[in-house]
Order: structure tokens, then sequence, then C-alpha cells
């Protein structure tokens, strides 16, 4: 049975005959009111663990929740750095390939321009070669036909 404080308000005890209350039924009242509270006071308990144990996870959920916030930001902060490093690091690999090309270009046309300069030497040295040659050439001819006469 349970008891509601309406229940204790409007409890009536049979009266003794010189008036007094029969001592059977206040012990057997108080005995349920004891239960009932006995049971109120464990339920209590109970839901107050209950509330300490569902407190004690939304703090840890809070807890998790801000470690995965922070993991998450630094994991964001380092995929910053590493497109940021890529980036400088193609900028630089650019920057030297340009720098060698110029070089190789460079050496190409230093190459192209010494290959025409020993070029134009060699036409001078054919030019004197064959002019010496047409010398050598007519004076032994001058020279046969100065014997032949």
């Amino acid at each position: 049975m349970k008891i509601t404080p309406l229940d204790i308000q409007q409890q009536q005890f049979k009266g003794k005959m010189l008036g007094g209350l029969d001592p059977e039924d206040v012990d057997a009242f108080l005995q349920t009111i004891a239960q009932q509270m006995e049971n109120l006071i464990r339920e209590n308990s109970e839901l107050k663990e209950q509330q300490r144990r569902a407190t004690q996870e939304l703090e840890e959920m809070a807890r998790q929740e801000g470690q995965l916030r922070e993991t998450m930001l630094a994991a964001q902060k380092i995929t910053e750095e590493m497109k940021n490093n890529a980036q400088k690091e193609a900028t630089l690999i650019i920057s030297e390939a340009e720098l060698k090309a110029e070089r190789i270009v460079a050496d190409a046309e230093k190459n192209l321009s010494q290959l025409n300069g020993q070029i134009q030497e060699l036409k001078r040295q054919k030019f004197q070669f064959e002019t010496s040659l047409r010398s050598l050439l007519d004076n032994h001819g001058k020279m046969l036909s100065f014997n032949d006469e």
C-alpha cells in the first residue's frame, strides 16, 4: 500500500474507551510510513547515484569533445603547414629548374659561339691554304714552263 501525503493527513486512529488511540493501529501506521520512507530514501539514493554517474559521463564526454576539437584543430594546422611547405618546395624546385635551364641555354650559346669562331678560323685557314697552294702551283708551273723554254 502506497501512502500519500493526503493519506497521512487524513489518517484517523480508532479511539480506545478512555479516548486514547489504539497502539496497534498507530504502530501499524508508523511501520507502513517507515517502509515507505525507507523505499523513498533508497529510491532517492539510487536516483542521486544515477544523476552522479550521468553527470560524470557528461563531463567525460565534454572533456573528450574538447580533446577531439583540439585534435582536429591540430590536424588542420598540420595540414595547412604541410600544404604551405609543399607549395614552398614546389616554388623552390621550379626556381632551381629555371636557373638550371638558363645555365644550360647560356652554356649552349657559349658553345655555339665557340664553334662559330672555330668554323670562321677553319675557313680562314682553308682560304690561306688554298691561296698558298695556288701560289705554289703557279710558281712551279712557271718554273716548269721556264725550263721548257
